[in-house]
């Protein structure tokens, strides 16, 4: 081996340390590209997480709100029936503790009452049906007799057991009748 031989050894070896340090540089910009990159989507992650919480957060408040909001109404409509009725009771007290009462007294009184009544569930919008003559509407009335009678119509009300009561389309009771064919 002659003495040029080392020489371009070491020339060979330095030529791949700077070929290998190229290949370094070359490769650091791609991870530092895939670097920001992830920090990117990392920051995307986080931000939608921080969004979604928010969105949870504000969806736990409207339930809770909502949920004040229905009790506070149910009692405000409770408050409402009774203060309706209240005055019903008063009178009904009054005639109860009248010193010297007579039977025709206290039919009067208890007739009073019972318009008080009515009008305390008309101001409610508390609706009554179930007359005798009525037609026969198995939404709106139970039917819990029935007779044979030629002179009347088919599915007529012919006698009414207890009124049905109703709120707009709502019914709170059927009316119970008997029905005739």
């Amino acid at each position: 081996m002659s003495k040029k031989e080392p020489k371009e050894t070491a020339e060979a070896v330095e030529e791949t340390k700077a070929a290998e340090e190229e290949i370094k540089e070359n490769d650091e910009a791609p991870e530092a590209e895939e670097k920001t990159k992830e920090e990117e989507l990392l920051e995307q992650l986080e931000a939608a997480k921080e969004a979604h919480l928010r969105t949870a957060a504000e969806y736990a408040n409207y339930r809770a709100r909502s949920a004040k909001e229905k009790e506070q109404t149910f009692s405000n409509a409770k408050g409402a029936v009774i203060a309706e009725i209240l005055p019903v009771i008063d009178n009904i007290e009054r005639a109860i503790s009248a010193p010297d009462s007579d039977f025709e007294s206290l039919k009067k009184g208890v007739e009073m009452t019972l318009e008080g009544l009515k009008t305390a569930l008309d101001k409610l919008g508390v609706e009554t049906f179930g007359e005798a003559g009525d037609s026969f509407d198995p939404n709106l009335h139970n039917a819990v007799m029935h007779v044979e009678d030629e002179s009347l119509g088919e599915n007529v009300i012919t006698d009414v057991f207890q009124k049905g009561y109703k709120i707009g389309d709502r019914i709170i009771r059927p009316a119970m009748v008997k029905t005739a064919n």
